[in-house]
């Protein structure tokens, strides 16, 4: 049943009427995809991720990106692969549950997809902690609530 609640697309970031990178989060993560040019191996590029900041792009050329984060990420479970000519870049959240309103900083949602995501998230937080329950159905009527902070935080072991 949580795969109901997953992200059901991606967010976009366009330069100049260009796609820059595509971005998702669940709970835990913040997942980012690029595409590279066809022929790029994962051994010719670099990724430099800490918990503030993400930096990549091919060894020996200036950095394709060098931005800072749109939250904070916890370095040592976060990771990069190459696959199909996609950079993917999953950035394991410092704290699980708490909604990230960019991947980068500077891009951030629309005040309407940030509240959708955060509803997304409270869900996705209360089909953790409630498998036998469907809540893919569930509406707010109000504000949802901060689902890093609401009833005491996340429950440890659950992201």
């Amino acid at each position: 049943m949580s795969e109901l609640l997953a992200p059901s697309g991606r967010h976009q970031y366009f330069h100049e009427g260009r796609l820059v990178y595509e971005w998702d989060q669940t709970i835990s993560e913040v997942n980012i995809y690029i595409d590279v040019p066809p022929g790029i191996r994962a051994k010719q590029m670099f990724c430099d991720i800490t918990t503030q900041h993400l930096k990549f792009g091919l060894t020996g050329n200036p950095a394709f990106m060098d931005q800072p984060l749109g939250g904070q990420a916890r370095v040592s479970e976060s990771c990069w692969t190459l696959e199909d000519s996609t950079l993917h870049v999953t950035l394991t959240k410092l704290q699980p549950g708490d909604p990230w309103r960019s991947a980068i900083q500077g891009h951030e949602l629309s005040a309407m997809d940030a509240t959708k995501e955060q509803e997304r998230l409270v869900l996705e937080r209360f089909q953790k902690e409630h498998p036998g329950f469907d809540f893919s159905g569930a509406k707010f009527s109000g504000a949802a609530p901060n689902p890093s902070t609401f009833m005491g935080g996340m429950p440890s072991g659950l992201s």
